[in-house]
């Protein structure tokens, strides 16, 4: 069987990171438009990178949990295809390997002059040169609000062959991600959320519940067969 599994802030919350669209969440806190875009970065990079300083040493303190486990667990198995929406390492710390970070990495930085990208350090700055060019145009290898997501030509490949596509911990409001399940389901695929809330969107199977229980009931359910 061939399972597309999307991750997001959701199955990172009970490890302490904070998701973004819930009523006490990151963007009521922040201004998107000054630490999420292009245009703000341009505007002011320390207070973007001072942002994202911060979230990295959050990142650093969090510790993955049952779901992020259960998870690197199922990523062994042929067929399986690991895509988030979050740009924390904790998937990869509980051992999944090939994960798909379509929304970038907060461990990477990347130049906005050459495009070279490297692990970044714990704290950027807007003077820290470029490894490969020596620019002074780095920034967090993540994707912002006005840009294109990476890897979409192979997500889309792999949702198109496969036989179920699960939905974790996302909101179902921000795209291409939310369009995944319809797309999905158009080619025939079966769906399944799993999530603190049930989303809205469209699944043949929604089951709620914090993401540590969940997760790791479902992945056992799967690997017994």
């Amino acid at each position: 069987m061939n399972i597309v599994v999307l991750s997001g802030a959701g199955l990172s919350a009970e490890s302490g990171l904070g998701t973004f669209r819930d009523a006490d969440g990151l963007w009521t806190k922040y201004d998107l438009s000054q630490v999420a875009t292009p245009e703000g970065f341009a505007q002011n990079p320390a207070l973007v990178h001072d942002f994202y300083n911060a979230r990295r040493a959050n990142m650093v303190a969090a510790a993955p949990h049952a779901a992020h486990s259960a998870l690197a667990r199922l990523a062994g198995r042929a067929g399986i295809t690991l895509v988030t929406q979050n740009i924390d390492d904790l998937l990869e710390r509980a051992g999944a390997q090939g994960v798909i970070h379509m929304h970038g990495e907060l461990a990477r930085a990347l130049c906005n002059a050459c495009g070279h990208r490297w692990d970044a350090p714990a704290k950027m700055a807007p003077a820290d040169p470029c490894p490969a060019c020596a620019a002074q145009a780095t920034r967090p290898d993540v994707v912002w609000f006005g840009e294109i997501p990476y890897a979409m030509e192979v997500i889309e490949a792999r949702l198109a062959e496969c036989d179920l596509f699960v939905s974790i911990g996302t909101s179902g409001e921000v795209y291409p991600a939310a369009g995944f399940v319809a797309a999905a389901r158009q080619l025939g695929a079966r769906t399944l959320e799993l999530n603190l809330e049930a989303s809205g969107a469209i699944f043949d199977e929604v089951r709620v519940g914090p993401a540590s229980e969940v997760v790791p009931t479902w992945v056992d359910e799967v690997l017994a067969k």
